[in-house]
């Protein structure tokens, strides 16, 4: 325990993100409550905490489970409990797409039919070194639940990173991960510019939150306390339409950087466009210590240097919103898809980001960003469209 904050009963993949380079992610069902329950009790010692990760021993167990609404009540969870949770979490989000903007290529009769099946009870994320040992952990994987029969296999998507280690990158060239949100009770450091420390009451069920009050949990507290609310969200990615559009909006290679640069906020070698508005900084880029060290109120009001409908300008709006802290939200999740070479056109291989977005309460924190800062063509006024392109597709599930 760190001041308070129960890091032994807390799932480690949104305190710290471990080494992992692959991973798997699997969509599972029960055939009823006995095997819902052993499947669990044979997986729970294979669940790593926060507490473990950040620690320096060798035996790090990177296996992380959630459960849906109904996969609750498939475990057996009586009706009052189940009542108690918010509505959002028991509709889920096929049910809730259209306020989210998955509308048109991204509306949810276009996702995988295993996430809208409303037997879709839990998942299993399989986090491994390479994909070779994620291969590995996937058989025994499936040799266990095999033996343990009554457990059915909706759906699973593997992932890959594909860049150099320590460089992620995904499949526009952008680099990722560039910052990470502190939050209060872990000993996670506080970069420039990474804001102050959020309440854990924010993502973490039986804390406080900004308020300074402890809301209340879904019961049974024994149940909840520790846990959060995921939302699953899969970004397929159009790398050849992606390239085409900045070559038509860019006559040299260094102009088609800039467009792609205007688009996220950022450089994709990283470096944020408030800091290097007029070329990329590839070192700034990659130093953790400058590279978030930024604002938008008194560095750039007016978007002359990041636009205000840039991507990150978007998703963290900084200090040009009230209320910041009560809508941030974790974000792990990583490449799948092979990469496609340059110069070559699309090939129509599926590829993009697959990410699990962790916070306290889906509509306060993910369901308002999406709708209200992502997805709203008059963001701060703007008279544009939205962040969304024909480039990218989107499907989700809570």
């Amino acid at each position: 325990m760190t001041d308070g904050l129960e890091l032994d009963d807390i799932q480690h993949f949104l305190v710290a993100r471990g080494p992992a380079r692959a991973a798997r992610y699997e969509f599972l069902s029960f055939a009823n409550a006995d095997a819902g329950r052993a499947w669990l009790a044979g997986v729970i010692d294979k669940v790593g905490s926060a507490a473990a990760v950040r620690s320096d021993s060798p035996d790090i167990r990177w296996v992380t489970v959630g459960f849906s609404w109904n996969g609750l009540r498939a475990l057996g969870i009586d009706d009052a409990s189940l009542a108690t949770f918010p509505e959002d979490f028991r509709e889920g989000l096929a049910a809730r797409a259209e306020i989210l903007g998955f509308t048109g290529a991204s509306e949810a009769a276009h996702w995988d039919k295993g996430l809208l099946d409303p037997s879709l009870h839990a998942i299993a994320i399989l986090f491994a070194r390479d994909a070779a040992e994620r291969d590995r952990a996937t058989r025994a994987h499936q040799e266990y639940i095999s033996e343990l029969g009554g457990i059915t296999l909706l759906a699973f998507l593997n992932l890959e990173a594909f860049s150099p280690p320590g460089e992620p990158r995904e499949h526009f060239g952008y680099r990722d991960r560039l910052s990470e949100i502190p939050i209060e009770g872990t000993t996670l450091d506080q970069p420039p510019g990474a804001g102050p420390h959020v309440k854990p009451g924010e993502f973490f069920l039986g804390y406080p939150d900004e308020t300074g009050a402890t809301p209340a949990s879904p019961e049974p507290a024994e149940l909840t306390r520790n846990g959060s609310y995921i939302a699953y969200l899969r970004m397929q990615e159009h790398v050849g339409a992606f390239r085409d559009f900045l070559r038509a909006n860019g006559d040299t290679p260094e102009a088609q950087e800039l467009v792609a640069a205007k688009l996220m906020g950022r450089w994709r070698n990283g470096a944020p466009l408030v800091l290097a508005p007029d070329k990329d900084d590839p070192a700034l880029g990659g130093d953790m210590q400058r590279t978030n060290d930024f604002n938008y109120a008194e560095m750039d009001p007016h978007g002359y240097k990041c636009p205000v409908g840039a991507h990150i300008r978007r998703l963290n709006p900084r200090d040009t919103v009230e209320s910041l802290q009560r809508h941030r939200m974790i974000r792990r999740g990583g490449t799948y898809g092979p990469p496609l070479p340059e110069g070559v056109p699309d090939d129509g291989v599926d590829r993009g980001i697959a990410a699990f977005i962790g916070c306290a309460s889906l509509s306060r924190q993910f369901e308002f960003a999406m709708n209200v800062w992502v997805n709203d063509p008059t963001f701060k006024n703007l008279k544009t469209s939205a962040t969304r392109s024909s480039a990218r597709k989107m499907e989700a599930s809570i």
